[in-house]
């Protein structure tokens, strides 16, 4: 395999007969968008490969149709936090993509468009999104798990902006490899999924292309994995199958067990307090789970505003769904704020531009509703870890 770099963003690779054109975006650049179809147009391949899926693809093609969306079913199908991640992502790329003028995603319609016009095929050759964040979340131990909740939270409230000048500087080799050294000091497992398999993923869908003259738009930071991808699969050192990274890892016996520790260890620690003091004691140590928990999870509620019945709901509601792993206290409190706070059609509407802002995802009573099941989830979590030790220290 041969490499030539035409540009920053421009790698034309020869594979015998085969020339694959790699484009280098930065997903929020006009200079993208103009690139892309400039590339396209002069090189006229037999097919163009998108860094996206079908999914994001018709959510930024057709814009998302969030009438239809039923968020009773969201929070009951346990779906809530993902599309709490998905807002926030959007979020951030909507913010920088305004502040340019530019929409997120609009090199990758772009090169469909011209592909379109110009009688060429087109694949989508990302990973679908979901599958990407269940795998990430799937593969984060606790303490990543809390580092992604915090870098999430941390992205809501902020208002940091981008000059094109650093976006483009973004799209230097040099910078994005800090970049991507950082995200894998700061967060392992989730560099491997969002950066390394997903590199692997488009190298291989690339690979397995039939036309001898291929253009890819693909985002800057993954050139240099798919290179190193291209070169493996062309050498026959990896199966250019896909199967073991499209799925989402099946959770083990341990993990299926261990959100049922958490009541036998409660009821476990009640019944030795109740050995060793009797009634009085036992009745003492479930008032207090019931008071750290509650109070916590209510607390959480109220930090998300919501609705008093929700706040009330969620402190009567936590002691319990921490002792049932079936159903959690973010569930009840997200329901009781959809129902004491149904979404307006006014909501819907406004919704791309309300996750802009953390106003506006308090003001939107949609986002509202998953703020509300998060930070009840959140505050009900932290109940119980303290909670537990200082039950165990009334018994020692």
């Amino acid at each position: 395999m041969n490499e030539t770099n035409t540009s920053e963003t421009i790698t034309k690779i020869t594979m015998g007969k085969r020339e694959i054109i790699l484009v280098g975006t930065a997903h929020v650049s006009r200079e993208s968008v103009d690139e892309v179809e400039r590339v396209i147009t002069e090189e006229m391949p037999g097919r163009v490969c998108v860094e996206i899926d079908k999914t994001r693809y018709r959510a930024i093609a057709d814009g998302q149709n969030w009438s239809n969306l039923n968020i009773y079913q969201v929070l009951r199908e346990r779906k809530g936090f993902l599309l709490l991640v998905n807002l926030v992502l959007s979020s951030f790329q909507r913010r920088i993509g305004i502040n340019l003028g530019v929409k997120p995603g609009e090199e990758m319609l772009k090169a469909i468009e011209v592909a379109r016009e110009r009688g060429i095929a087109f694949s989508f050759v990302d990973r679908e999104v979901h599958i990407t964040l269940r795998r990430a979340w799937a593969k984060s131990g606790f303490w990543n798990k809390n580092k992604l909740l915090a870098a999430m939270i941390g992205s809501i409230f902020t208002g940091e902006k981008i000059s094109e000048d650093d976006l483009e500087k973004l799209k230097k080799k040099g910078a994005l490899q800090d970049m991507m050294e950082e995200l894998a000091r700061f967060l392992p497992s989730v560099k491997e999924v969002l950066i390394d398999e997903r590199d692997r993923y488009l190298a291989t869908k690339i690979f397995n292309t039939e036309e001898d003259k291929v253009v890819a738009v693909v985002g800057a930071g993954h050139i240099d994995g798919i290179l190193s991808w291209l070169k493996r699969l062309e050498a026959g050192e990896v199966d250019p199958g896909l199967s073991e990274i499209e799925k989402v890892p099946q959770r083990s016996r341990i993990s299926k067990f261990l959100p049922w520790m958490i009541p036998l260890v409660v009821v476990g620690i009640i019944t030795a307090g109740f050995l060793k003091s009797g009634w009085q004691f036992t009745l003492s140590m479930i008032w207090m789970w019931i008071l750290v928990n509650g109070s916590l999870s209510a607390l959480g509620a109220l930090a998300a505003l919501a609705h008093p019945i929700t706040v009330v709901v969620s402190f009567v509601a936590a002691p319990i769904t921490s002792m049932n792993p079936t159903i959690g206290v973010g569930l009840v409190a997200g329901l009781i704020e959809a129902v004491v706070r149904k979404p307006r059609v006014k909501d819907f509407e406004t919704l791309q531009d309300d996750i802009l802002s953390f106003k506006g995802f308090i003001r939107n009573r949609l986002t509202h509703i998953l703020l509300v099941f998060f930070f009840s989830t959140i505050g009900s979590a932290i109940g119980t870890f303290i909670g537990i030790p200082y039950l165990s220290s009334l018994i020692l």
